[in-house]
């Protein structure tokens, strides 16, 4: 992948060319769809796939008017953040057709992957990542890039510009306090 490419192409798309979105893909495809399959890995058949994930998230953000991406670590910080909203989106539209159901218990482990048919799951760390960012905002960024963005430790150490034991140490701390919110969540009615 061509950083220097992609840098140049996102500074002529914040000056207005928005033509450069097309000579983007090409030069982002392979990574977004790698974190995209990460996310939909496990998925009963028919359901979302890696491909179509990877198309909704650059046609939603190739249509926004108002993103001003600075670099590659920014671009694919906003396309965790795409995912996580269109997952999440996906997930109510789901459960709203489905009227309620059963809870689904969550774990939080490194390998982590979302399963789309676990629409209370993607729900509730939703919800529980709400709450985190008020505790502690970086904690929440990196459950939100590891866990909707599918990104690894030294991604996410990137993309946040800091070192990969700190993001250790915050995945650690925002797993025990998701998984805290979620309890309570649950056990209050």
């Amino acid at each position: 992948m061509d950083v220097g490419a992609i840098t140049l192409l996102l500074h002529r798309l914040r000056d207005g060319d928005a033509g450069s979105w097309h000579r983007l893909l090409p030069l982002v495809y392979d990574e977004l769809r790698h974190v995209a399959g990460a996310r939909v890995a496990g998925s009963r058949p028919g359901t979302l796939g890696a491909t179509e994930l990877v198309h909704e998230i650059y046609l939603k953000l190739s249509q926004s008017t108002s993103l001003d991406l600075v670099d590659r670590r920014h671009f694919f910080a906003v396309a965790a953040l795409a995912m996580r909203q269109f997952l999440v989106d996906r997930a109510r539209a789901r459960r709203a057709g489905k009227r309620g159901g059963d809870r689904v218990r969550v774990e939080l482990r490194d390998d982590d992957v979302v399963s789309l048919d676990a629409v209370e799951e993607v729900l509730a760390v939703h919800e529980a990542l709400d709450h985190l960012r008020r505790v502690s905002e970086r904690a929440a960024r990196v459950a939100e890039l590891r866990y909707f963005g599918g990104l690894s430790v030294e991604e996410t150490a990137e993309i946040l510009e800091v070192d990969p034991r700190t993001v250790k140490r915050d995945w650690r701390k925002a797993r025990a306090l998701l998984l805290e919110i979620i309890s309570f969540q649950r056990r209050v009615p």
